[in-house]
Parts: C-alpha cells; sequence; structure tokens
C-alpha cells in the first residue's frame, strides 16, 4: 500500500463512480497491443534497493561504454557541473509562476535574462518565457501567424523534422487551417526554392522552414523570405540544434524563430522534458503566446522585474487567447540561461567550432549523400545492406550508429542520419568509419 494508499473499497467506490466495476473494464477502451495483462518481468519478494541496483545493472549494459552517432533533434552534449548546481537551489527547484513579483525577483530575473539571451541569438526583437519544447513551438508559431496576416494558409518544407510537422498537422486538424508541404532538392538536401515559389499564394499566412534542417543541410533563409514577403506571408525559422546559433548567421530574415534548447545543457532523458522557444519582431508582440517578463521599477526606483505580457485564458477571455499555453518550461530554461552564461558569446562559438570540426572530419570518411553545406549531422548512404542491418552490426561493437530515414523518407529507405558532438571521439568515429566500410559492408 506504500504507493497505491487508497484501500479495496475506496478503489471500487472510484471504479462504480466511473460507471465501471473492476479495473480491466476502465482500460477496456485500449487495444489490446497496447496494455500489459501480466505482472513485471521481475523476480518476487526483491527490496527496492535490490530493484534500484537491478536497473544500474542493465543501464551498464546497454548504455554505458557505446559510443552513439544519433542526433536528428536530440543532441549529446557536454552538461556544465554548475547547471545542476544553480538549478538544484530550492528557490528554483521549488519554485511557483512568479505572480507574486515582489518575492519572485530570482526567477524573474533569470528569465528576463533569458530572454534578453535568446534575442541575441536569433537576431529577434523579443522572445517570450520559453515553449514546453521545439515541437510545440512550431504550431504556435503558424498559428501566431495566422493571426497577424489574417490569412488561413501554412507552407512547411519537408526538410523541418518530420516528427515536428506531425505535430504541427495534429494542431491545424482542428484550427481549420489548411498545411501543405513543399520539397527539397535531390542532390543538395536543401528546400526547393522553385517549389516553394510554385506553391505560394496570396492565402499563404507562414512559410516554415528549418536551419539546419533535418538533414542537418544549412538553408537559405534570406531567399526564402524574399519568397515569403513577396505574397504577404510571414517567414518562421526553426531550429532544434541550438549550438549551431554560435557560428551560424542569425536568422534576422525570419518574422519569427521557433526552436528547441535541449543542446545547451538538458540531457537527452528520453525525449524530454525540454524547452522551445518563440522569438520574434517587436511588431508581433501581442500575438506571441505564453507569457513575457519585462523590466520595471520599484517604489524607491530600483530595477525591478515582473510578469508583463501574458496572453492567454488566465488573465484575459477565453475568445482573446492566443494560445492554450498556461506557463513555462521555467526550470529548464534556466539550465539553457545557465549554460549561456557559462560558455558566452565566445565560448559558444568555439563549442559550435568543435561540432563543426568533427562532423566535417567524420564526413571525409563517410562520403555524405547531400552537397549541402552541413553543421553537426549529415546523410550518409548505406552501401552493401540497409541502414537497419548496419546498425545491428556496429551495436556488436559498442556503437550506436545513425538514423535509419526511411520511416520518415521513403526516398531515402536506403540513407541514415549520423552526428558528431563535441562529446564524439576521434578514436569512436574511426571506428564508426572502419565498422561501416570494412567489417558491415563486407
Amino acid at each position: 500500500m506504500r504507493y497505491l494508499p487508497k484501500s479495496e473499497s475506496e478503489r471500487l467506490e472510484m471504479l462504480h463512480a466511473c460507471g465501471v466495476e473492476t479495473p480491466e473494464e476502465l482500460f477496456a477502451h485500449l487495444p489490446e497491443a497496447v496494455r500489459l495483462n501480466r505482472a513485471l518481468n521481475l523476480a518476487p519478494g526483491i527490496s527496492e534497493y535490490e530493484i534500484v541496483q537491478y536497473f544500474r545493472d542493465r543501464a551498464d549494459q546497454t548504455a554505458n561504454g557505446y559510443a552513439s552517432f544519433l542526433g536528428a533533434g536530440v543532441y549529446n552534449h557536454y552538461r556544465p557541473v554548475l547547471v545542476d548546481t544553480v538549478v538544484s537551489r530550492g528557490e528554483f527547484l521549488t519554485s511557483y509562476t512568479p505572480y507574486q513579483a515582489e518575492i519572485a525577483q530570482g526567477t524573474l530575473t533569470t528569465i528576463f535574462e533569458f530572454q534578453t539571451m535568446i534575442c541575441q541569438l536569433t537576431g529577434m526583437d523579443v522572445a517570450n518565457a520559453s515553449m514546453y519544447d521545439g515541437s510545440t513551438a512550431v504550431p504556435e508559431a503558424a498559428m501566431m501567424a495566422v493571426r497577424a496576416t489574417g490569412k488561413g494558409r501554412v507552407l512547411i518544407s519537408k526538410t523541418v523534422h518530420p516528427e515536428y510537422r506531425e505535430v504541427l498537422n495534429t494542431y491545424a486538424k482542428h484550427q481549420g487551417m489548411p498545411v501543405a508541404e513543399f520539397g527539397y532538392v535531390a542532390e543538395s538536401g536543401a528546400l526547393d526554392l522553385e517549389d516553394l515559389e510554385r506553391k505560394m499564394d496570396d492565402l499563404t499566412a507562414a512559410v516554415i522552414i528549418q536551419t539546419p534542417n533535418f538533414f542537418g543541410i544549412v538553408e537559405q533563409v534570406k531567399a526564402a523570405g524574399e519568397i515569403a514577403h513577396k505574397r504577404g506571408a510571414l517567414l518562421v525559422v526553426i531550429f532544434t540544434e541550438a549550438v549551431s546559433l554560435g557560428l551560424l548567421e542569425p536568422p534576422a530574415d525570419a518574422d519569427i524563430v521557433a526552436g528547441e534548447l535541449q543542446s545547451f545543457a538538458i540531457s537527452p532523458s528520453y525525449g524530454g522534458p525540454y524547452a522551445g522557444i518563440i522569438a520574434v519582431k517587436e511588431r508581433y508582440i501581442r500575438q506571441m503566446p505564453g507569457r513575457l517578463v519585462g523590466q520595471s521599477l520599484d517604489s524607491r526606483g530600483h530595477r525591478a522585474f515582473c510578469l508583463t505580457l501574458s496572453t492567454r485564458e488566465q488573465h484575459i477571455r477565453r475568445e482573446k487567447a492566443t494560445s492554450n499555453i498556461c506557463t513555462n518550461q521555467a526550470l529548464i530554461a534556466l539550465m539553457a540561461t545557465v549554460f549561456m552564461t557559462v560558455y558566452g558569446k565566445q565560448g559558444l562559438r568555439e563549442l559550435a567550432e568543435q561540432n563543426l570540426a568533427k562532423a566535417h572530419y567524420l564526413a571525409t570518411k563517410l562520403k555524405p549523400r547531400f552537397t549541402g553545406k552541413f553543421f553537426n549531422e549529415f546523410v550518409v548512404q548505406a552501401e552493401g545492406k540497409s541502414p537497419e542491418e548496419i546498425n545491428k552490426q556496429l551495436l556488436k561493437k559498442k556503437i550506436i550508429g545513425g538514423l535509419p530515414l526511411g520511416r520518415f523518407y521513403p526516398e531515402l529507405a536506403d540513407s541514415y542520419l549520423v552526428c558528431a558532438t563535441e562529446m564524439t571521439k576521434r578514436t569512436d568515429m574511426d571506428a564508426f568509419a572502419a565498422g561501416v566500410s570494412n567489417g558491415v559492408t563486407a
């Protein structure tokens, strides 16, 4: 009863209130394939300590000592020790929404600093206090463009992260917001500007691109912006690899920038929690979702911070709300803030240069499929065996290979996406390349 404190009679009462007699009836709507109809595969009668040790042992067997070349939106970067030292402080770890500015200046100050640094990175005028993650930031940016332009259609590049596009389609389905895709150039892996121009019309509210794109290719932001703006649409630029902003030119031609900060000291953690961002040109500030912290003065004339703008249901009439986003990822965003503070401008640039150099060293041994310029990941065409078969062979050498692309791009079923960061050792890259070219494809 330690973790299930309700008595048998209380559980029955709860079931009856739901109109069912048993827990099995309660979950009957779920497909049989996703229901666990057996006991956990653990020896009976073992203690909590033994269970914890069991999972530690499994982690040692399956994770430690493996070299990984996976990227695709989640990246293995070094997490400075200072990050956890700061975010573990009680006033941050247990803080609540900072409505009462007089007792929440610490949290408000860090959010303000976060917003400021995001603006510096993206070249935008205003950034909000963070979003749930990069994937949900994309439809929020699309809906924001629809509100700002009064148009209803969205065009998105096929080089945007496939799962981000799936989230956008889920949002759009019940928003009455048509979403169309435009292609990429088979040789370069970059977005097809001619296809974009063909599919543009006067009803298009937003053109959404990603740079570096899902294939790792750096996109032509300025050219895409010119096509969008010519027809009165807004340009939305997405990023998944935030470290690239330390080296690439900020997407200042965009009207809205949305992205994912997982690379900034946020561990992969099986997919979250992460922190997304939206940053915009100042003229669109009142269409931003979420909340914004602003600078003010207290009763003594000292600099102070407070929640300045929140266009959400809790604060204004429902029909006027810009989003159902009702909070921000304050603790996770704080991790990114500490990361940016520790590295600084020059440190972030040097980190990005390391990523660039390592990926390009690996590319000299693997021959990228696309000719476009890339940052720290690129597509490789498999030879001799399928990407899945190659990965199985590499795993025997304690190497986690690249991401097979056939799941998202049927035309690239013979290719896989590989990534190298500052955490990737040269010896591991050599072993990976040797495994692919010699031991695997032979």
